[in-house]
């Protein structure tokens, strides 16, 4: 598992991209944010993408483009919904350790300040809180690891990201 991956899955806000940018140089391995990803393959942010073409089109552009991602030891910072993919989920999961960066609802919703322009992909009549009801069942399904990230010291969460993953490849099944 020495080329693998680490996948960071979690709400809005948890601090997956912040995290995985200092994970990454922690544990040596590449770092790719899937968001920017599709922004590039785009050409336009993820709110755009959103607010021009909708949100089924959204689904499915990012659904193809990680169902598609080839990458090895990196570190993976994905969006929000990723998880609603089980084929983008089952991807992701070849060949590494998937980690969930829980938060409370009242915690994400305390970091997200840029609701509207953040790229957040709710489905028609969908609220802010139906959404995290939705995803967070799905974040416990796929995830090998949880680490509660609910406080915003991004150094020390990061270390805990890093001890449960060392843990779980230097112990496999314990």
């Amino acid at each position: 598992m020495n080329g693998g991956n680490i996948v960071l899955i979690g709400m809005p806000g948890c601090g997956k991209s912040t995290c995985g940018v200092l994970l990454s140089k922690l544990v040596c391995k590449s770092f790719v944010d899937t968001d920017l990803v599709i922004q590039q393959c785009e050409g336009r942010l993820l709110q755009q993408i959103i607010n021009e073409s909708g949100t089924d089109y959204f689904a499915r552009t990012e659904e193809k483009i990680i169902s598609s991602l080839r990458l090895e030891n990196s570190v993976i910072a994905t969006g929000g919904s990723v998880v609603c993919y089980e084929s983008a989920m089952n991807n992701l999961a070849k060949n590494a350790v998937i980690v969930y960066l829980k938060i409370s609802y009242d915690g994400m919703m305390k970091r997200i300040t840029n609701l509207s322009t953040r790229g957040i992909l709710l489905k028609n009549g969908e609220t802010v809180r139906d959404m995290y009801n939705h995803r967070q069942a799905l974040y416990e399904k796929y995830a090998q690891i949880t680490v509660d990230c609910e406080e915003e010291a991004v150094e020390k969460n990061v270390e805990k990201i890093k001890y449960a993953y060392e843990k779980i490849i230097n112990h496999p099944g314990e």
